[in-house]
C-alpha cells in the first residue's frame, strides 16, 4: 500500500513549523525534505527517520521497521507526537547535508 496523498499532505502539515517543508515522491513513496535536507521517508502511511547517534536518547524505546523492502532499519516517528517531531527535525537538520545534484551526463552512441 502506497502513501496516500491525504497522508502525506498531513505530515507537511505536521513539520511546516520546522523550516521550509516540501517533499518529493520517490519510487511511488516520499522523501520530505526540511531547508532542502532530506528529513524524513514516509513509506506506506508510515513516517522514517534514520536511525543515528545523535537520535539515542530522544528515541528511546520508539518502533523501528523497514520503510521498503532492502532498506536500512529505522525508527519509526509518530507524527502525531509534535514535541517529539520538532525535537527530532531539530536534531537531525544541522547533521543532515544539503544533497548535491548531479549532471546528467549523455553519452554519446559510437558509430
Amino acid at each position: 500500500m502506497a502513501t496516500s496523498p491525504e497522508y502525506i499532505e498531513y505530515v507537511a502539515e505536521q513539520v511546516a513549523d520546522c523550516g521550509v517543508v516540501r517533499y518529493r515522491k520517490m519510487f511511488g513513496e516520499y522523501m520530505v525534505y526540511v531547508n532542502d535536507k532530506p528529513i524524513l521517508l514516509v513509506c506506506d502511511d508510515t513516517v522514517f527517520v534514520k536511525i543515528l547517534p545523535c537520535l539515542d536518547d530522544l528515541m528511546v524505546g520508539a518502533e523501528k521497521g523497514f520503510p521498503y523492502n532492502g532498506a536500512k532499519e529505522h525508527y519509526v516517528l509518530d507524527i502525531d507526537n509534535t514535541q517529539l517531531v520538532q525535537a527530532v527535525i531539530a536534531t537531525l537538520e544541522p547533521v543532515t547535508a544539503v544533497p548535491k545534484f548531479r549532471k546528467k551526463i549523455r553519452q554519446s552512441k559510437e558509430r
